[in-house]
């Protein structure tokens, strides 16, 4: 039988760690190897009479944003978000989310005004939009976005400062009909 010491086990443990540590070590070495071959500012070559592609991001702000310095009417920054037609009985049911995904309410029905402007009743809450009190909201207040609208031209505090919207002799759309709701663009 042969006998090891104390030494040689913490001898063999060193050994073990170093391999360990060589053989995570060896697949970042490739890569390493791999791209210093590559010349820091390699180019590809483009064809003759060709220009590059330049891409960039556009800074665009939201909507509602910046309106103390350029004031815009709610109608017109309505006609901006390109209204698409959906069905009154598509959006009926649908969340209303704040801009940053809170939910506000949900949308009980959708009325048309003796003034011939269509609002949208919202159960608002300010718990998740259960529970909530009905507050009318005007069409270019909302933008579309899949299955959610989103409130783009009221806040939140808004909604709590609305009056409770009661029926007065308003008509509800039916459920065939199309209205246009503007693109959400977020």
């Amino acid at each position: 039988m042969i006998a090891f010491s104390s030494a040689d086990s913490a001898l063999g443990e060193l050994a073990n760690e170093a391999h360990q540590k060589l053989r995570i070590t060896a697949p970042g070495l490739v890569l390493v190897a791999m791209s210093s071959a590559v010349p820091v500012n390699a180019t590809t070559p483009l064809p003759a009479g060709s220009r590059p592609i330049v891409v960039a991001q556009a800074m665009i702000p939201r909507t509602g944003m910046m309106d103390a310095q350029n004031p815009m009417p709610m109608k017109e920054r309505y006609l901006k978000h390109f209204p698409q037609p959906a069905r009154v009985g598509d959006l009926i049911g649908m969340p209303v989310l704040d801009l940053y995904s809170k939910t506000l309410g949900y949308v009980r029905k959708l009325i048309s005004t003796p003034a011939a402007e269509i609002e949208f009743i919202v159960n608002y809450s300010q718990w998740w939009g259960w529970f909530g009190r009905p507050v009318a909201v005007p069409l270019e207040a909302l933008g579309i976005e899949g299955g959610h609208l989103v409130s783009l031209d009221m806040s939140p505090s808004e909604y709590a400062a609305a009056p409770t919207w009661h029926d007065t002799g308003a008509t509800p759309l039916p459920a065939d009909a199309t209205v246009r709701v503007a693109l959400s663009c977020s």
